[in-house]
């Protein structure tokens, strides 16, 4: 008994110290780089490489002890963050036969790319930005992944949105980088709403984001408390939430520009972790969709319609990058369709195991752009491109449809940009020319209301 006591005291301080060293790296290299001393690149890359290591090395740990204990569900109370009435945001965190092994693959997974960045973005402007955001990643993925409550799941999720988009435009000087940012920005801004509102929901049903207060029962094998109309309102929130991480049909449009960013960065978000966010969420929250069969249904018909879209358009790309990102978006779709279709298991296997070999993917790629280019001088011209064995049976006009459609990228960009993103920036654009309107009113300068017609002329 006294063993078991030891073990589980032990086990919460490890998972305590899963989200502590990647802070205590992201302060240690963050706050002298905000006063303006920023360290070294070698201590930079060293301040990170032990964080993440003692981080893996807590997450193998605990994967060795829930493991002798047949992984029991394990949650670790720091606190209330606050309680209003019969409301209250708890501060827990929670291992099970879920967490323990993505954090454990999470954190192996950014030791490697860190260690890979140091190389890689030597001597490059912003070296320091790159591995503040990454260690601010792994917080958050780690936090993410751990959360006991859809509360610390948020603010997980939110750390690794906007580590995301900053990366995106770490190349700040291009156009194109910006551009992204901003694409991915607003994407995740309109779909993590769903996630805002699904924890609204929570929090009103039962009075806390607590998972344990909406579940009954370890995962896999736990069940909704929740009644099946409030259950299916949060499940379509956290659907909608999970289609914007995960670069699924309609808002998938921002993965492909979001390849702008440096290459450790596009491994580590695009190809392993990031992407399979949403596939975590909709685990975590698994019971929600199995108290609301046709939200799992129309789950199912969007990751299918997702891995057709990306598969189709993933044929015309003409970059390595590119073509890996449709190709990402290709298993995250069939992933939220193995969820959609009543699986829990085998997505988590899933996830792990394409997250391992696209980050390698990428990772690689400029390197095997290089050894395309030393075969085609070797074969005095590049390899023909065989179309595939179905494509080629098919009338030429269905090939040919087909062709314009993956040049379209599914009149997807078209429609959603205009309708749905364009709407988001045409309101954010009202918002600045709006304060640009006060800021003048109170300043006393010139006309006001000329300024403002002028404001939202320009944008």
């Amino acid at each position: 008994m006294t063993d078991v006591v030891s073990l589980r005291l032990l086990e919460s301080w490890m998972v305590v110290l899963l989200v502590v060293a990647p802070a205590a790296a992201l302060a240690a290299i963050g706050i002298p780089a905000l006063v303006g001393r920023p360290p070294s690149e070698r201590v930079t890359t060293r301040a990170v490489a032990i964080g993440f290591t003692v981080a893996l090395l807590a997450a193998l740990g605990i994967l060795v002890t829930a493991a002798w204990r047949g992984f029991p569900e394990e949650v670790v109370h720091l606190g209330t963050l606050f309680a209003v009435g019969t409301h209250a945001a708890t501060i827990d965190l929670v291992a099970d036969a879920l967490s323990i092994p993505y954090v454990c693959f999470s954190t192996g997974l950014c030791a490697l790319v860190n260690a890979f960045a140091g190389r890689y973005l030597h001597r490059e402007p912003g070296f320091t930005r790159f591995f503040v955001l990454l260690s601010l990643f792994g917080f958050g993925m780690n936090l993410l992944v751990l959360a006991g409550s859809i509360d610390m799941l948020f603010a997980g999720w939110e750390c690794v949105g906007i580590s995301s988009t900053l990366l995106i435009g770490f190349f700040h000087e291009r156009r194109a980088a910006v551009a992204a940012a901003l694409r991915a920005f607003v994407t995740y801004r309109v779909c993590d709403v769903g996630l805002l509102a699904a924890g609204v929901v929570l929090h009103h049903a039962v009075g806390s984001g607590d998972f344990d207060r909406v579940f009954v029962g370890a995962w896999p094998t736990a069940r909704c408390l929740l009644p099946e109309t409030t259950a299916a309102m949060a499940a379509v929130l956290l659907v909608w939430a999970a289609l914007g991480k995960s670069a699924q049909f309609p808002v998938s449009g921002w993965l492909p520009r979001a390849m702008e960013g440096p290459t450790p960065s596009s491994a580590i978000f695009y190809g392993a972790l990031s992407i399979h966010a949403g596939a975590y969420l909709l685990l975590r929250c698994a019971p929600l969709l199995d108290a609301a069969p046709w939200v799992s249904r129309l789950l199912l018909l969007i990751g299918l319609v997702t891995a057709v879209q990306a598969a189709v358009v993933r044929r015309v790309q003409t970059d390595l990058k590119g073509m890996l990102a449709y190709a990402s978006m290709t298993q995250a779709g069939l992933i939220l369709a193995e969820i959609g279709a009543g699986w829990r298991l085998l997505p988590l296997v899933h996830v792990i195991s394409h997250a391992i070999i696209r980050s390698l993917q990428i990772l690689r790629s400029p390197s095997a752009l290089h050894d395309r280019h030393e075969l085609a001088a070797s074969l005095g011209g590049p390899p023909d491109a065989v179309p595939p064995w179905l494509v080629r049976r098919l009338p030429v006009r269905v090939q040919e449809t087909l062709y314009r459609v993956a040049f379209e990228r599914g009149f997807e960009d078209a429609l959603v940009g205009r309708w749905l993103l364009g709407s988001v920036v045409a309101g954010i654009e009202a918002a600045a020319a709006l304060e640009r309107l006060v800021v003048r009113r109170l300043g006393g300068g010139g006309d006001a209301s000329e300024s403002w017609r002028r404001d939202r002329g320009a944008s």
